[in-house]
């Protein structure tokens, strides 16, 4: 038996004024996710814990069946380990954000008006030369994710992720030069060698021409790098020896990726999967019907339905959803042709009127083979919360899918 696993990122919301007290899913015309509450049973899930908002680390990890709590090794790895940085021992790891900030350090747009990735990726070639001189032995790596994500990689004898944020997650405020979060040698060295590196980033970033472009047509400029998320090597056992299986994971953005390599999924690079709104879909679909073929589980993410949810655009996150549900139509006939298993959730409930993550749980369907249907006729927050599954943790999720698989031992006798 096979399986695939989508998970739409920031699916969940809450009724929205713009769209006459509906969520964006209750407002959406999206047959194809219709037709699989139709064919299967539906529920919902508090992802980490009921009213905790969840990071999209910490619900991917809880999705695919670990305890965040117990496991999570910080963010920064993720998206190291995401963007194509080998991790070593003892390697700091920092997701960062381009960003505007203005001559006093206050953050005037966390994302740089969402730079796009061509020019993001050339401002990162500009930071390849950067030297740590402050700490010795220490060596800086940045590499471009998509849009204006990146990672960031200290390297060297001596260090720690017990230091502070740089990035202070909302504008108008100063961002936060690092400082250690535990009194040792290692997180003070590891503090001095970040805010070098952030302060040579802003010398670098506020003069390149690229930026002096931005400024020129009115937009706001990458000038500077937030750091957020130190992490180190995950140590995880990986979802393959676990339930022995062999699994595979399609994404855009570097974090999602980084997550599944880490727990031990194959992952399948394809063509135009950036992560954003303008992603390759189509092509990500086409690769998840194709590994079937090879693979027992599949994981395809889908990030845009974040992305609008960030910006406050409701009216967008509809468009999306019908978008994403047209483009899912081969890959769900596929699945249920060939009678193999199906789920479909989000990872966190991004409300548009908050634009940011929040702890309310989110949609779940399940399909295939012997799956008890419970007569819901539509994908969405409160259909689903009516539905044969109930409320359920993140955690566990996978085992309900193992279980369909025939991978869960007998407990007992």
């Amino acid at each position: 038996m096979r399986a695939v696993l989508i998970v739409c990122d920031g699916l969940g919301d809450r009724p929205t004024r713009a769209l006459n007290g509906l969520t964006p899913l209750q407002a959406a015309r999206a047959e194809t996710l219709s037709r699989l509450a139709e064919h299967g049973e539906c529920g919902i899930i508090d992802v980490i814990a009921p009213g905790q908002p969840p990071g999209s680390d910490t619900a991917h990890l809880a999705l695919f069946g670990y305890d965040p709590f117990r496991v999570y090794p910080g963010r920064g790895a993720f998206e190291a380990l995401g963007v194509g940085i080998e991790l070593s021992a003892g390697d700091v790891a920092f997701r960062c954000n381009f960003a505007t900030v203005n001559d006093d350090w206050v953050i005037v747009d966390r994302r740089a008006g969402r730079i796009n990735s061509e020019e993001a990726r050339a401002l990162a070639e500009a930071l390849n030369d950067i030297r740590i001189d402050k700490v010795d032995g220490v060596q800086a790596i940045f590499y471009h994710s998509s849009e204006h994500r990146g990672a960031l990689v200290l390297r060297g004898e001596g260090l720690s992720r017990m230091v502070s944020d740089v990035d202070a997650h909302k504008a108008g405020v100063k961002a936060h030069m690092p400082r250690p979060l535990e009194d040792t040698i290692e997180a003070r060295r590891t503090a001095v060698a970040l805010q070098e590196f952030v302060e040579k980033a802003h010398k670098i970033l506020k003069d390149h021409p690229i930026n002096r472009q931005r400024v020129e047509k009115g937009l706001p400029p990458a000038n500077a790098l937030l750091p957020r998320g130190a992490g180190t090597l995950p140590r995880i056992e990986p979802i393959t020896k676990l339930w022995g299986i062999r699994a595979a994971a399609i994404a855009g953005g570097g974090l999602y990726k980084g997550v599944a390599k880490a727990v031990g999924f194959d992952l399948i690079n394809v063509p135009g999967a950036t992560g954003t709104v303008n992603t390759n879909l189509g092509g990500k679909v086409e690769a998840a019907i194709k590994a079937l073929g090879e693979y027992d589980f599949v994981f395809l993410h889908i990030k845009a339905t974040d992305s609008v949810s960030h910006d406050k655009n409701p009216h967008r996150k509809v468009e999306v959803i019908e978008w994403i549900s047209r483009e899912l139509t081969p890959l769900v006939k596929t699945v249920l042709d060939k009678g193999y298993y199906i789920a479909l959730t989000g990872d966190h409930t991004t409300p548009c009127e908050v634009g940011d993550h929040t702890g309310d749980p989110v949609p779940l369907v399940i399909a295939g083979p012997g799956v008890r249907r419970d007569g819901i006729g539509k994908f969405d927050e409160i259909s689903c919360a009516k539905g044969g599954i109930g409320r359920i943790r993140g955690i566990d999720l996978m085992r309900i899918l193992m279980n369909y698989l025939g991978k869960v031992p007998l407990f007992g006798e």
